[in-house]
């Protein structure tokens, strides 16, 4: 009830206070936060919600058509350029704002749409790579599958195609396109990238996972960051990091080093719960996705991968 009626409350006076603030400022609320707020997730985020919320006519087509190419996958580093152009040059026509009295607004507001519509394009891939399943007569998939063993396991040679040692990797049977089914061909990319991109750090989550102890299924486990990752991005409480990391228009490989982060820093906190069996990793799990989301709700997150090796 409280939120409906300051939903309400700020419908009905957020027109007013635009007002007040363009008459004292002499700036529209765009300019205010492309100026106000600093460069990254704070500024972009703020500009978002600024154009979701107008009732301009024109922006509210401007947003319309940028979802659409989003959507469409359209946004190329061919078109992006004239896509921006077209999205700066409407705001400047719609808000009445001097490009020459403002040189610096068009590049503050053109990186901001870059990166709103970018997260969203992206959202979009990443979620057809989910759909897009494993299949064993595809001869890529198969390669990608042989080269994640080849990146972990280089000095053992597998006996076969179809055979146990996928075990010692962390997938459930003898054959891993099973294990697949939930997260289709995005899972397989992800453990492929955190292998290739970080190899030190993946051999040693890889070590940690066939502790006698503490072990867990290397594979499982990040086949199910995997489905955490595609949750924050979908969710939109990823675009804090995403934001913040990307300098140009994101494309999957920003997906891949965020779960490249959620994998090396999951295997951390799991060695550190000391866990007494497997039966724990949905609390395990719980606890952790809780503290990314609590740093992502802070605007000036960003993450990295910091490799610090240890003997666990």
């Amino acid at each position: 009830m409280y939120h409906y009626l300051w939903s309400l409350l700020f419908w009905y006076f957020r027109p007013l206070i635009k007002w007040f603030l363009h008459r004292t400022t002499q700036m529209c609320e765009l300019q205010r936060i492309c100026y106000g707020e600093p460069a990254g997730a704070r500024r972009i985020l703020a500009v978002e919600e600024s154009l979701r919320n107008s009732r301009n006519p024109d922006i509210k087509s401007l947003v319309l058509y940028l979802d659409g190419v989003s959507d469409r996958r359209e946004i190329t580093t061919k078109s992006e350029r004239g896509i921006l152009e077209e999205a700066i040059r409407t705001v400047l026509v719609a808000k009445k704002i001097n490009p020459v009295a403002h040189p610096d607004f068009a590049r503050s507001f053109g990186k901001c749409v870059e990166l709103i519509w970018g997260y969203r394009q992206l959202c979009i891939h990443v979620e057809e790579l989910r759909r897009t399943a494993y299949d064993a007569d595809n001869a890529e998939h198969e390669l990608m599958l042989l080269k994640l063993w080849n990146l972990l396991m280089p000095h053992e040679p597998l006996e076969g195609r179809v055979t146990k040692q996928w075990q010692d990797i962390g997938f459930q049977g003898d054959d891993p396109k099973t294990d697949f089914r939930g997260m289709g061909i995005l899972g397989l990319e992800n453990l492929v990238y955190f292998a290739q991109e970080f190899p030190n750090a993946a051999k040693h989550v890889l070590l940690h996972s066939i502790h006698p102890r503490y072990g867990y299924a290397f594979a499982i486990v990040g086949i199910n960051l995997t489905s955490m990752a595609l949750r924050l991005l979908r969710d939109g409480s990823a675009k804090t990091h995403v934001y913040n990391a990307a300098k140009t228009l994101p494309t999957v490989r920003v997906f891949h080093q965020f779960y490249c982060y959620l994998m090396y820093e999951f295997d951390r906190l799991w060695i550190e719960s000391k866990p007494s069996n497997m039966m724990e990793f949905s609390t395990i799990q719980e606890k952790f996705e809780n503290s990314i989301r609590i740093l992502l709700n802070n605007p000036k997150t960003v993450f990295r991968v910091n490799i610090s090796v240890d003997n666990v």
